[in-house]
């Protein structure tokens, strides 16, 4: 009898709309490079947050978001949500992760997406990636590849 076995089979995920989010305001600190006051960072991370709002970066360039945990975690799904309704912009992020007694961050994955409104405005992501024992997930953006003036933007974050 042949042994095999089918590969790059995708992961079933369940709705997002199942899943039970982690209360980071009570579980963690969270680290950023910038914020816009209208527009402040736990907007994006809170679950009861302003779903209208997120945050938005009070300057171009690279932006940093990381989440510290108090105790170490395990994480089985990352939903993040990319909204731009005004500018024509490539923009590529980065998710990192720091597992408890470690001093290095490893990357989970990088991904491009490239928003050209009115017809593409919405980055929705829902990732499955078991993390044991994480101390803190680190979220860069680059908000265009190109060098623009453009300002991070992130609607939310949500870890389960």
């Amino acid at each position: 009898m042949m042994r095999k076995i089918m590969i790059d089979q995708a992961v079933e995920k369940p709705p997002i709309s199942d899943l039970n989010f982690l209360d980071l305001e009570h579980l963690a600190q969270v680290e950023f490079t910038s914020e816009c006051q209208e527009h402040p960072v736990e907007s994006a991370l809170l679950l009861n947050g302003d779903s209208d709002s997120g945050w938005v970066a009070a300057s171009a360039g690279e932006q940093i978001i990381r989440i510290v945990f108090d105790q170490p975690r395990t994480i089985e799904h990352i939903v993040l949500r990319f909204d731009e309704q005004q500018q024509s912009r490539t923009q590529e992020f980065v998710l990192l992760w720091l597992m408890d007694k470690e001093n290095i961050y490893q990357e989970i994955l990088r991904q491009q997406y490239h928003f050209s409104p009115p017809n593409t405005t919405c980055e929705i992501e829902h990732y499955h990636a078991k993390l044991k024992q994480l101390k803190a997930l680190e979220l860069r953006i680059i908000p265009d590849i190109e060098g623009g003036e453009a300002c991070a933007k992130l609607k939310k974050l949500r870890l389960a």
